[in-house]
């Protein structure tokens, strides 16, 4: 089972990428899927999950309204879309799967043991 990230690039403040994280080996569909974010010297941060059942989405406030996460079950793939892009989202951007976790926990960097590497966003002003 492996995960791949990509999409990441420069782009200039107010403009968007898409992010993809492609699942091998098992149904993405099954299972919770996050993105995380991180700086240098900085822990990861939750930016955006989606539930295995179903498509209840969380997102972090400070992406929320600019991000949305989305899966297509039939190519094994979730997507960050990210649009308004700013300065401070520049990062490595890293999805990551795991069992559903309960809502006080989706944000919760050990609750996805599956990740992917990292893809680098780097969003000038």
């Amino acid at each position: 089972v492996q995960l791949q990230a990509s999409g990441g690039g420069l782009v200039e403040a107010g403009g968007s990428l898409r992010l993809s994280c492609a699942a091998s080996g098992r149904p993405s569909s099954r299972y919770a899927t996050a993105w995380f974010r991180q700086t240098p010297g900085e822990g990861r941060e939750f930016v955006a999950g989606i539930r295995g059942t179903g498509t209840t989405t969380y997102y972090a406030n400070s992406v929320r309204g600019r991000f949305t996460i989305s899966r297509d079950s039939t190519e094994n793939t979730v997507y960050l879309q990210m649009n308004s892009l700013k300065s401070e989202d520049t990062a490595v951007y890293y999805c990551a799967t795991g069992s559903n976790p309960i809502t006080s926990a989706v944000r919760s960097a050990s609750m996805y043991p599956l990740w992917g590497q990292g893809t680098l966003v780097t969003v000038s002003s």
